[in-house]
C-alpha cells in the first residue's frame, strides 16, 4: 500500500481516517460488531436506526433473498429487515462503549421518529451518548406507516420539518438520508438543505421484488407463505446511487457534502462514487459477501491508484468526473466510429455474431471455415456489444472513423411495398427541445 497518500476526509467538520464507513444496516447492528469493524480498519459507522421504543420492532423470518446471475453469486439482496430491534438504552449503551475505546473513529447515529418530537428526542439521546453526528432515515424501505421510512422522504414538507426539528435540538452535524424511489432526487434534498441539513447521503435499498417461488408462488423471502415488496441492494444497485449521487453533486443551488451508497463492493467502486462527487462511502452488501476486511483492499487499491496519479489527498479526486457529465444532446453525434477486432486472440466463440445478428446491426459475418468473425464497417453500429460479451478482455476495441464516412442503411426487406406506405411528411414547425 502506498504510504504518501492521504485518505483521511472531513464531513461536514467531522475528521475521518478513511472514507469507508458502514452503513446502517445488520453490519452495524452492535458495538461488538462495529469495534471488529474498526480494527479491521473502517474509518467510521452509521449505527444501525435508533427507535424511541415507543412502537417494539420484531424482524421477519427469514428477512432475506439473493438474486444470482449466472456464476456471479448476490448481484443483488432483497432484505425485509427493518430498523433496529434492540432497546434504546442498549444501543446508547454501545455509543459510550465505543467511544471510551475507539474516540478516533466517528460514530454517525441513524434514527427515524413517527412525529416532530420523537425525532428530537432520539437526536438529543443520541448526541449526550458520544455520537458525531446524526443520519436521518428519510428512506427506510419497509416502514411503510405513513410519517416514517420513504414515506416521509416522498412527503417533502414533512421531511423539511424533521430535519429542522432535528437541528434545533442538538449541535452536531446533520444528514438526511434520501430514498431512490422517487424520480428526482434534488427536489427533497433541497427540502432537506432548507430544514438545516449538514449533507445528504444516497441511496437506500431500492424497493423491489427479488423473485417469485414457482413451487408456491410466493415472492422471496417468503414469511411464512408471504412475500412483499422490499429494500434491494448490492452491485445491481451501483448505477442508480451513482445517477442520484451525481445529479446532487452538480446542483450548484444544494452544495451540500454527499455520503455515497449503492453496491459498493471493490476501491473502483469507492473511486467512481468519489469522483461523482461523494466524500464519503457507506458499505453493506459487500461487507455481507466477503466480511469486513474487503476494507483492507479498498484502502491498498485506493492508495495505490493515487500514488501512480500522484494525488496526495482523497479530497482531490471529489466530483473529478463532473465536468465530463452531460446530457445526451451534448453528444457529438457528427464523430462516429466502428469496433476492430484482434483476430489473433479470437476463440472462435461466436457470441459476438450471435448478439449482433439479433440484437444489433447484423453487422458481423461469420466465416463459419476459420471461426472467426469479419467486421461489415458501413453497417457497424458501433454499440460495442459485441465487446461486452467478448470472454477475452481488450480483443474488440473502438475505432473512431473519418469524417466523411456514412453507415448505410438497413435496407427495406420488400422495398416494393413502399408505395403502400400510408404517411405525410411531418412540416409542423414547433420547438427543438423536448418537450414532456
Amino acid at each position: 500500500m502506498a504510504n504518501n497518500v492521504d485518505l483521511s476526509i472531513d464531513f461536514c467538520g467531522v475528521k475521518f481516517k478513511n472514507p469507508f464507513l458502514l452503513s446502517s444496516s445488520p453490519v452495524s447492528n452492535s458495538a461488538e460488531m462495529v469495534a471488529k469493524s474498526f480494527d479491521a480498519g473502517w474509518g467510521g459507522v452509521v449505527f444501525k436506526t435508533l427507535n424511541s421504543d415507543r412502537l417494539p420492532i420484531v424482524h421477519p423470518s427469514p428477512r432475506m433473498a439473493c438474486i444470482d446471475y449466472g456464476a456471479k453469486k448476490g448481484v443483488a439482496v432483497q432484505n425485509v429487515e427493518m430498523i433496529s430491534d434492540r432497546p434504546l438504552k442498549d444501543n446508547l449503551t454501545d455509543f459510550l462503549y465505543l467511544k471510551k475505546n475507539y474516540p478516533n473513529h466517528p460514530i454517525i447515529a441513524s434514527i427515524m421518529g413517527f412525529f416532530t418530537d420523537e425525532w428530537a428526542y432520539l437526536a438529543k439521546a443520541a448526541e449526550d451518548n458520544g455520537a458525531d453526528m446524526l443520519e436521518l432515515n428519510f428512506s427506510c424501505p419497509h416502514m411503510c406507516i405513513e410519517g416514517a421510512g420513504h414515506k416521509v422522504g416522498q412527503a417533502f414538507q414533512l421531511l423539511e420539518g424533521f430535519t429542522e426539528a432535528v437541528k434545533k435540538a442538538v449541535s452536531i452535524p446533520v444528514i438526511a438520508k434520501m430514498t431512490p424511489n422517487i424520480t428526482d432526487m434534488n427536489e427533497p434534498a433541497m427540502y432537506a438543505k432548507n430544514g438545516g441539513a449538514d449533507a445528504i447521503s444516497a441511496i437506500n435499498t431500492v424497493r423491489g421484488i427479488s423473485g417469485v417461488g414457482l413451487d408456491d408462488f410466493v415472492p422471496t423471502p417468503n414469511v411464512f407463505g408471504k412475500g412483499a415488496i422490499s429494500g434491494t441492494s448490492g452491485p445491481a444497485v451501483k448505477p442508480i446511487g451513482l445517477n442520484f449521487i451525481a445529479s446532487m453533486a452538480k446542483n450548484e443551488a444544494l452544495g451540500l457534502p454527499l455520503s455515497g451508497i449503492g453496491g459498493i463492493e471493490t476501491w473502483i467502486d469507492a473511486l467512481e462514487f468519489i469522483l461523482v462527487g461523494a466524500s464519503t462511502l457507506q458499505v453493506t452488501t459487500g461487507i455481507m459477501h466477503y466480511g469486513y476486511r474487503i476494507v483492507e483492499d479498498m484502502i491498498e487499491g485506493l492508495s495505490d491508484f493515487m500514488a501512480e496519479r500522484g494525488v496526495v489527498r482523497i479530497s482531490d479526486l471529489v466530483g473529478k468526473a463532473l465536468p465530463n457529465l452531460y446530457e445526451t444532446e451534448a453528444f457529438e453525434v457528427d464523430r462516429q466510429g466502428i469496433t476492430q477486432y484482434d483476430l489473433d486472440r479470437c476463440i472462435g466463440c461466436g457470441q459476438c455474431y450471435i448478439v449482433c445478428q439479433d440484437a444489433a446491426g447484423q453487422a458481423i459475418e461469420w466465416d463459419a471455415e476459420t471461426r472467426r468473425p469479419n467486421v461489415i464497417e458501413d453497417k457497424c453500429l458501433s454499440c460495442m456489444l459485441c465487446k461486452f460479451v467478448c470472454p477475452v478482455p481488450g480483443l474488440i476495441s473502438f475505432k473512431e472513423m473519418p469524417g466523411d464516412w456514412n453507415r448505410r442503411e438497413t435496407a427495406v426487406m420488400d422495398s416494393s411495398l413502399e408505395k403502400d406506405v400510408k404517411v405525410e411528411p411531418f412540416t409542423k414547425e414547433g420547438p427543438n427541445e423536448c418537450v414532456i
